[in-house]
């Protein structure tokens, strides 16, 4: 059985998932822990809405986003499931339909839509009291999208993957690659997608723009680093890349809903290697890192 922690609403309105979990809203204080790195200082993601497709009663802002994981986090470390694994990312993550999430473990979900990697290093202490079996992290998109360079972008990793390996020394922590996106066709996909937002605007977000001027090529040389990055810090490196590239190395059509966030079919991709990974020992059926 698969149990997830997550809020029980849709809120993958651009990517067409619903992602569906069981809310749990339980009250605790704030973290006093704190980090024992220094963060790669980077200015935080404007704050901005999320779920906005929900209606106002459901918008939150990043901050508000914060809070219900840090509830999430807190219920889950005061259950002490065995074998509980944790998605930590943006809104692939996020929208990780709960049903195709390998069975006979716990998943908590933290994922945040537009998050960056200076935003989950911010966000590391909420899960000090999990004890987590295995640790999935996918970051970087979003940073890359917004003009951040390709070495905060490495550093923010490693001091993430330094913040995991002290304060859960006896998990797996998996670094996950940055996925390709759809390159010139990821407007006329978000336009078949999402002709229209919640409020029944045509103008796309900025993502939609700035992603065909972000070099498919350079993600792939960016995640060969992020590899580098893991064997140095002790992590493994889980490479989905070429999992998901067509032959002009974007992602394939099928695999994508609109040029960026997934379909079912990717998600299955993407399951299969989770599987993999639950399912073997440590630094065992990782995919090697395209040469």
């Amino acid at each position: 059985m698969v149990i997830v922690v997550g809020w029980a609403i849709p809120v993958g309105v651009a990517s067409g998932l619903a992602f569906v979990g069981t809310s749990l809203l339980l009250q605790r204080d704030s973290s006093t822990a704190s980090s024992p790195v220094s963060a790669v200082t980077v200015d935080r993601p404007q704050v901005e809405t999320i779920a906005s497709g929900l209606g106002p009663r459901h918008q939150l802002t990043y901050q508000q986003w914060v809070s219900v994981l840090e509830r999430e986090a807190a219920a889950m470390a005061n259950r002490h499931p065995d074998r509980l694994n944790i998605l930590l990312g943006d809104s692939l993550s996020l929208w990780f339909p709960s049903h195709l999430l390998p069975t006979d473990r716990t998943w908590l979900n933290q994922g945040i839509s537009g998050e960056t990697s200076y935003g989950v290093l911010q966000r590391l202490k909420l899960l000090d009291k999990t004890n987590p079996q295995t640790i999935f992290l996918m970051i970087g998109i979003n940073d890359l999208i917004r003009g951040v360079s390709d070495e905060t972008v490495l550093a923010n990793q490693r001091e993430i993957v330094r913040y995991l390996k002290q304060a859960h020394p006896t998990t797996r922590i998996v670094m996950q690659s940055i996925l390709p996106h759809g390159g010139d066709r990821t407007l006329e996909q978000y336009s078949a997608s999402s002709p229209t937002d919640a409020h029944g605007s045509t103008q796309p977000p900025i993502w939609v723009e700035r992603l065909p001027h972000l070099s498919n090529s350079l993600i792939r040389t960016l995640n060969q680093r992020l590899a580098i990055v893991a064997q140095e810090e002790g992590a493994e490196f889980l490479n989905l890349h070429p999992l998901f590239v067509d032959s002009q190395g974007n992602l394939q059509d099928r695999l994508t809903t609109d040029g960026l966030h997934l379909s079912l079919a990717g998600y299955q991709v993407w399951r299969s290697q989770l599987e993999k990974i639950a399912d073997s020992p440590p630094q065992a059926d990782i995919i090697p890192v395209e040469k």
